[in-house]
């Protein structure tokens, strides 16, 4: 009798023990996707299974040029913003223009940069001094950037360096059978960078670092599960070997006698604010090292692979802008003589091929940043912690602002009205906070045209499909054969 009274009594608790559980998940998950208790003006929108969130809809791959089919389905379903939650951080997805001019102006104010969290942390900023580090931080990187990567550094001597690494480049690819777009012109753009930076020599490095931190960008957008056998376990592994190096290079340079010659690089430039600037330190240089070396690396390269991808289905196009590129070659007397400034200033088709082509195969659905306080924008109130996505390429698919949006057309930009590019072209980012990096991008990419067309043939050998999970990448890359004219 004891025994039977023994197990019932068991049993009773266990199933108690199993209600509770219930009703306790049952709770977390209804909070979870309904967090109104104390912010009763959240977006529409679902923040999917507790901690998971929606992470894996969001990184299911999608297979157009435009909208992530994630973010695309939601604007739908809920409106232009939606709330919605990625790898246990909940986050406001916008694609309202009022919404996004809004939250690009409280930029310093009530939202930050999504990159300034790691230095907040780094310094163990809060409140308002973390919103003054902001402004500083982000006008120091961009003062920084401009002086090294700027117009003016640009014309007075990046553009032949440029010229020369692309001519080695193409050189090297004329000799393979076939190359794959995006990985190789990754290689060319990064190493050139780095070698602006901090005088990096991929040829005396025992590790390609260009190949470390396509691994790192590889797997951002995984789940952060990090433990040995992850894929996001091994991409922690590439960053710390990176960030292990970039010290090391820092404190190489800073051990360096200042009676030496110095480089004239990025890196000196910032070791000299060391100890003279606020928040200017070793840790800082670093970190400021990394987000440079990782703004470069995808921009270009992922751009030209689109615009190869482009031109191949565009024969009419690639003839119009090969004509513009023989033109300047032509028109010179000494036919083999480098660049201009002012010939690159001439190419008025190029820049217009750049410019449809990142709007018409953003590399990102939009930019991100982070709210510093509770904001109330457009009725809604999103509380503070909270990251938004202004979504920039709904904007550039507007039928409003551009006719055929998903026709790759050139030509468009003859004629299109400056306020309308202003409120829906934004690939680098919108107004004070354009990226730095913008003209140095679009520099490299005419200076690559203007070698390929005018010297080296070109043909598409296969790839080409289009895959996004949600950042744009290739199914199975894209490959060109490259042979020199004869």
């Amino acid at each position: 009798m004891e025994a039977i009274r023994y197990h019932l009594g068991v049993e009773m608790w266990y199933a108690v023990g199993v209600g509770v559980l219930t009703l306790l998940t049952v709770w977390i998950a209804h909070r979870w996707r309904n967090p109104k208790a104390k912010h009763v003006n959240l977006p529409p929108g679902s923040m999917g299974l507790p901690l998971i969130g929606e992470t894996f809809q969001l990184i299911t791959p999608g297979y157009s040029l435009d909208l992530h089919p994630f973010i695309k389905s939601r604007l739908q379903r809920y409106g232009a913003v939606f709330k919605t939650s990625v790898a246990a951080q909940p986050v406001v997805i916008s694609a309202d223009p009022d919404m996004n001019n809004h939250i690009m102006l409280q930029e310093g104010k009530s939202v930050e940069m999504r990159y300034m969290d790691t230095y907040s942390k780094m310094f163990n900023l809060d409140g308002e001094s973390r919103i003054n580090a902001a402004g500083f931080i982000h006008k120091y990187y961009r003062g920084k950037t401009l002086a090294h990567f700027g117009s003016q550094s640009l014309q007075e001597k990046l553009l032949p360096l440029i010229e020369v690494a692309v001519q080695k480049a193409l050189n090297s690819w004329s000799e393979k059978e076939s190359i794959e777009v995006k990985n190789e012109t990754s290689a060319m753009v990064f190493e050139f960078t780095a070698r602006q930076i901090f005088g990096y020599d991929p040829e005396e490095s025992s590790v390609k670092l260009s190949d470390k931190f396509s691994n790192f960008l590889g797997c951002l957008m995984t789940l952060p599960l990090n433990f040995p056998g992850t894929k996001y376990y091994n991409c922690m592994k590439d960053h710390k070997y990176i960030m292990n190096m970039l010290k090391q290079v820092v404190k190489d340079r800073l051990a360096v006698p200042k009676t030496q010659e110095e480089s004239g690089d990025f890196l000196d430039s910032a070791i000299k604010d060391i100890g003279t600037e606020k928040l200017v330190t070793e840790e800082f240089v670093v970190y400021l090292l990394f987000a440079l070396l990782v703004a470069s690396y995808d921009s270009v390269s992922l751009t030209l692979a689109v615009a190869f991808k482009l031109l191949s289905e565009h024969p009419s196009v690639l003839e119009e802008l090969t004509a513009e590129h023989d033109a300047i070659v032509n028109s010179r007397i000494d036919k083999d003589s480098s660049l201009t400034w002012e010939e690159y200033k001439s190419m008025t088709f190029t820049r217009q091929v750049i410019n449809e082509t990142l709007r018409i195969g953003p590399i990102a659905p939009g930019l991100l940043r982070r709210t510093l306080q509770d904001i109330e924008v457009k009725g809604y109130k999103i509380p503070a912690g909270w990251t938004v996505m202004v979504v920039t390429a709904a904007q550039q698919y507007n039928p409003e602002a551009f006719e055929e949006p998903d026709k790759f057309n050139p030509s468009r930009w003859k004629e299109l009205d400056s306020s309308i590019i202003s409120k829906n072209f934004m690939p680098f980012g919108g107004g004070t906070r354009q990226c730095a990096g913008a003209e140095y991008s679009k520099a490299f990419m005419a200076v690559f045209f203007h070698k390929l067309l005018t010297q080296y043939r070109w043909t598409k050998v296969r790839g080409g499909d289009i895959i996004r999970n949600p950042l744009l990448g290739f199914k199975d890359g894209i490959h060109i054969k490259v042979s020199v004219k004869h």
